[in-house]
This record gives C-alpha cells, sequence and structure tokens, in this order.
C-alpha cells in the first residue's frame, strides 16, 4: 500500500498564500489519482483538488478555481496544492489521497490517505 506524507500547512492572513505537499512511495495503479481534501471543523469531508500523474486529468472545487492549483513532479513521486488568496473559509484539516482514477477519488474511494495537515485562515 502507498503511503502519503504531507508537509506544509500552517497560518495565515486572508489574501495570504501557502503551499502543501504530499510524497507518495511510489507509483502504481493504485494512486494513478492524487488529490487533497479538507474538512473543517463540523462538516464532511470534500475533495478540494485531484491530478493524475500521466498529466490526463484535473479537477478542482468550484469554490478554489482560480485560487489553488495542483500539480505534480512525477521524478519526486510528490504532488503539490499551491493556495493562493486565502479566505477565512478555507480553514480545514488538509488532507492527501491517493485512489485508482479521480472520479472514484473525489467520491472518496480512496486507496491511501495522509495524516492530514492544518491550515487556518485568519486575521
Amino acid at each position: 500500500q502507498v503511503r502519503l506524507v504531507e508537509s506544509g500547512g500552517g497560518s495565515v492572513q486572508p489574501g495570504g498564500s501557502l503551499r502543501l505537499s504530499c510524497a507518495a512511495s511510489g507509483r502504481s495503479a493504485s494512486n494513478a489519482a492524487m488529490g487533497w481534501f479538507r474538512q473543517a471543523p463540523g462538516k464532511e469531508r470534500q475533495p478540494v483538488a485531484a491530478i493524475t500523474w500521466s498529466g490526463d486529468g484535473l479537477f478542482y472545487k468550484d469554490s478554489v478555481k482560480g485560487r489553488f492549483t495542483i500539480s505534480r513532479d512525477n521524478a519526486k513521486n510528490t504532488v503539490y496544492l499551491q493556495m493562493n488568496s486565502l479566505k477565512p473559509e478555507d480553514t480545514a484539516v488538509y488532507y492527501c489521497a491517493a485512489g485508482t482514477t479521480i472520479p472514484l477519488l473525489v467520491q472518496g474511494d480512496s486507496t491511501a490517505w495522509g495524516q492530514g495537515t492544518q491550515v487556518t485562515v485568519s486575521s
């Protein structure tokens, strides 16, 4: 089973930027798609963005389009989430996840999860 290790996150003022990283222990069919989810207090975990290692698939939650960018570095088996123009409503625990396809992954059908990292946007 692939292991996912996250880094990044922290506290930032509204309008600021943060970058999350997710390093996978390897690449295979079980993690052909990689993505980020977030869970705010008292709310369900929701998909934020997803990408395939092949680069032929991309997904963004509507509320982050134009502000967040997901990217990958195949040589490092690492996926990034660049978050710009952050808003207080972006505050949540962000989780890296792996799946076989983007459609399955964004439905929560994942093969691995990261440990989660806190992102707090507050003035």
